[in-house]
């Protein structure tokens, strides 16, 4: 029986999409999935329970400049444009400004779309106009999260048929963590579980692929256990420091042909994945960062060639 929204077939054996491709967070990026700038500001206090990083900015006393992060979203989309990238974005919503964190809403399968639960109460309604995207553009919709709070940022395709899957139980919470695991154990996939304590927010803050044999990983907060199962799998490490970690800097974007979207903060991580051959694209994105989220958590890539 077909089930409206639900490609996922239970018990496994889901059909790939053919018309989109997406097996990798490291193949050549062809489209991705980006929130409108019009609409970001800043929730602030409304924010801070929910990003030990937006609490950092208000002690800190930064101020909103949406001229500053238009600005800086153009000079982001300017990079993805020189990679070769197609950019889609989302629908104007004013009462939805941080669905310009594309990540969180939904996460990208090779069996199409994961709608997902977000822990915010303001954030909710971002899976409108997410679900309309996908619906508008052919995209399947394999499932819909629905045993707790997860959001896209603690689902880390690390290769093919293997993931890491975390989760804070604020954020993403166990519970709904293992739901999803389990449909892509049925599909017969690797999942590897990341229990990361909530100041943290979400695992891709601490790793991010950069190719199919490299990731960039912050070594100061991320499980030993974690760190020797990239390396099982051959997974070679450049290590991001904790201070770039907590202003975003390990949260980058690999293009695909060993070139990386990151940030100017990143500097010194940045210039490790360039002595390792990357091309480095690394705009400001100050008055998006201060606010939560990097440019791994800004984009949701829809389509990559195989490697």
């Amino acid at each position: 029986m077909t089930i409206p929204l639900q490609a996922r077939l239970d018990g496994g054996g889901t059909p790939e999409m053919t018309d989109w491709y997406l097996k990798s967070e490291t193949g050549p990026l062809r489209d991705v999935l980006l929130g409108p700038a019009e609409t970001f500001r800043w929730l602030g206090e409304e924010n801070a329970q929910w990003s030990s990083l937006v609490r950092d900015t208000l002690r800190r006393g930064h101020r909103f400049d949406k001229q500053v992060a238009m600005r800086q979203h153009r000079e982001m989309v300017d990079a993805y444009k020189d990679a070769g990238v197609t950019c889609h974005f989302l629908p104007f919503d004013e009462q939805v400004p941080y669905q310009i964190y594309a990540r969180d809403s939904s996460f990208m399968t090779p069996y199409g779309a994961v709608i997902c639960q977000l822990a915010n109460p303001r954030r909710r309604g971002e899976y409108a106009s997410v679900l309309r995207f996908y619906l508008e553009n052919n995209i399947p919709i394999y499932d819909m999260v629905s045993a707790g709070n997860f959001e896209g940022g603690d689902f880390n395709i690390i290769r093919p048929g293997v993931a890491l899957v975390g989760y804070t139980d604020h954020r993403s919470e166990r519970v709904a963590a293992e739901q999803v695991a389990n449909w892509f154990l049925a599909e017969g996939w690797e999942i590897k579980f990341a229990p990361i304590d909530s100041f943290y927010v979400h695992i891709d803050l601490m790793v991010c692929m950069l190719n199919e044999h490299c990731a960039a990983v912050c070594l100061e907060t991320t499980d030993d256990e974690i760190v020797d199962w990239l390396k099982s799998l051959g997974i070679e490490i450049i290590p991001a420091s904790f201070k770039e970690t907590m202003a975003l800097g390990c949260n980058v974007v690999a293009l695909g042909n060993d070139k990386v979207l990151s940030t100017s903060t990143a500097a010194n991580l940045n210039r490790d994945m360039r002595a390792a051959g990357f091309e480095v694209y690394d705009p400001d994105m100050s008055m998006f960062t201060q606010a939560g989220g990097g440019v791994h958590c800004m984009c949701q890539p829809l389509r990559r060639d195989a490697t």
